[in-house]
């Protein structure tokens, strides 16, 4: 006989029926906490505070245990003790206990955030508070449910698809519409008008593959040109028989019997990112001369790598599709006419190591016309939606195209990415490298004492707008997400809280969002070597590191800093 499932019960009734059994002991506890009067509880405090108790080895292995173990935030507003709780990562629920009745009601997300409101400013607006809820806009869109499916948002997509198409073989005609109207510049690729439904489709795919087993494997493309149009197919295959023949065959193996692996081999082979436009606005953005200048670290160079890594992909992909496409990637960054000694003030700078890849540089500009002087990235928000509008007609000059991808970086950048995906319809990826509502603690509820010089609220935002609009967003590392079992997640951390006084956010972003996709930066070989080998090392670059470290010189636009060279 089957095994019976039965229902989880919820955090509150867990607590519920401890409360029966050792309600004593818990109100020691809660009373103690209570004691000391309103206050923020971070976990390492509230695990002190419970090891201090003679009873905890009584309630240790209970469900109150068990409960203060996933606490991450308790708020004290006499007589109200108030838990955040995270079960495991991206799940949280919201509860709290009266300590004069030692009585446990469960709170929304809002709820929760009205709590923290009234500790932090007192009561604030009564019920008139703007609260930002992204998760209707999304609510209809697939998702996992695991934790270990946090982070793989293509896998457990192509999954989903390959299912869907499994049992519904309309499900492929989404799949045909694209490949026939896949085109570059006007230039068809993949699918003619000869074809023009799922059952052509298969009856020419399959004569195409029992054509190209007669021909030897290194036949070009152009030799089979010709033969293709004619019964539907166009450039975009492969450029040689063996290679045609081989992406043919994935759609034919996808036609018969869908399955997520064909599916995500198929797909990325379809050619369909020839020009991409990556967003660092802030800084000092060049390839030499400008180590410790401000705001100048490790995303330069991320970035840079990344491009050359990037551009030899493409370059290699678009040969193997038997294309003559030439791809280009632009860096686009601000141009600081003031920039001495540095190429930040040249508008179009080729990028070391590649053959079609530039930073184009592009000035921010106010009424009174352009800004020479750096800014700060805590000072930029100002000028964005400019500089947005300027950098589309910069690079609608400079591609002759939409890009067909847009890569913004940190939170000006990806705001910059989110306006311009936006305004030219294509696809945006997004990395935060860096959030800042997880470098300083509590910036978000007393964010009126950083506005000053950090403009958290504008960054916070910005940060918002961008991981909810992108189409996905890379990161180095499952941590970064959802952090661990005992941790917050830089991205997590943004689910719900409040910026007291200017709106609170009830569902900010969900870690289980298929969007997320962790892909490690890795290592470029022919910079980073063995300690051992001496004769790699910059030993030229040590009378410059040391005047930077050592000179009592200073100069307001430098910050010094380390480049780990020695």
């Amino acid at each position: 006989m089957a095994a019976k499932l039965t229902r989880v019960p919820s955090l509150k009734e867990r607590l519920d029926e401890t409360l029966t059994a050792q309600r004593n002991d818990i109100l020691n506890f809660i009373s103690r906490i209570a004691s000391n009067g309103k206050r923020i509880l971070q976990p390492h405090e509230l695990l002190a505070e419970f090891e201090a108790i003679s009873e905890k080895k009584k309630l240790a292995d209970g469900p109150f245990g068990e409960v203060l173990r996933h606490t991450q935030e308790a708020i004290v507003l006499p007589p109200w003790v108030t838990l955040a709780v995270r079960p495991r990562p991206g799940v949280w629920e919201y509860i709290r206990v009266n300590v004069d009745a030692l009585a446990v009601e469960e709170l929304t997300p809002s709820a929760f955030l009205h709590v923290k409101e009234e500790l932090v400013d007192g009561t604030l607006n009564g019920n008139f508070v703007l609260e930002l809820d992204f998760e209707p806009f999304t609510a209809s869109f697939p998702r996992p449910t695991l934790s270990k499916s946090i982070g793989n948002g293509v896998e457990f997509l192509n999954r989903h698809l390959s299912a869907k198409m499994f049992h519904d073989k309309e499900s492929m005609r989404p799949l045909l519409d694209f490949l026939r109207m896949h085109n570059y510049k006007g230039k068809t690729m993949m699918l003619n008008d000869r074809i023009q439904n799922l059952d052509t489709l298969q009856n020419v795919l399959r004569k195409a593959e029992e054509f190209l087993t007669t021909l030897p494997a290194d036949t070009p493309y152009s030799d089979l040109e010709h033969k293709f149009q004619e019964i539907g197919l166009e450039r975009g295959w492969g450029d040689t028989a063996e290679r045609v023949l081989d992406m043919i065959q994935l759609l034919l193996d996808l036609l018969e019997a869908p399955d997520s692996c064909t599916l995500e081999k198929f797909l990325g082979r379809i050619p369909m990112v020839f020009n991409v436009v990556i967003l660092s606005p802030h800084g000092y953005f060049a390839q030499a001369n400008v180590l410790g200048y401000p705001d100048t670290g490790g995303q330069v160079v991320y970035i840079l790598d990344q491009v050359r890594a990037l551009e030899h992909e493409m370059l290699q992909r678009i040969k193997q599709q038997g294309l003559d496409i030439v791809p280009r990637i632009l860096i686009v960054t601000r141009l600081l006419p003031d920039a001495v000694g540095t190429t930040c003030g040249q508008r179009l700078e080729k990028v070391f190591g590649t053959e079609h890849s530039h930073i184009l540089r592009v000035p921010f500009r106010t009424e009174k016309g352009i800004v020479r002087r750096w800014i700060s990235r805590f000072e930029v928000w100002p000028y964005l939606e400019t500089y947005t509008e300027d950098v589309a007609n910069e690079i609608a000059g400079e591609l002759q195209a939409k890009p067909d991808l847009i890569i913004g970086n940190y939170s000006d950048g990806n705001l910059v990415a989110s306006l311009l995906a936006h305004k030219l319809g294509v696809t945006q990826c997004t990395i935060a490298h860096a959030l800042e509502k997880t470098k300083y603690p509590n910036s978000d509820i007393y964010w009126k004492s950083f506005e000053e010089k950090y403009h958290f609220s504008c960054q916070f935002t910005a940060d918002l707008i961008a991981m909810n609009h992108t189409d996905f967003i890379i990161t180095s590392t499952f941590q970064e997400i959802a952090g661990n079992k005992d941790t917050v997640g830089q991205y997590e951390s943004h689910t719900a809280f409040t910026l007291p006084g200017l709106y609170r956010v009830v569902h900010g972003i969900d870690v289980f969002d298929p969007k997320f996709n962790i892909v490690s930066p890795g290592a470029d070989m022919s910079i980073y070597f063995p300690y051992t080998d001496d004769k790699k090392r910059l030993t030229a670059l040590h009378p410059e590191i040391e005047e930077l470290l050592f000179s009592d010189v200073q100069n307001e636009e430098h910050m010094y800093g380390l480049l780990l060279v020695v």
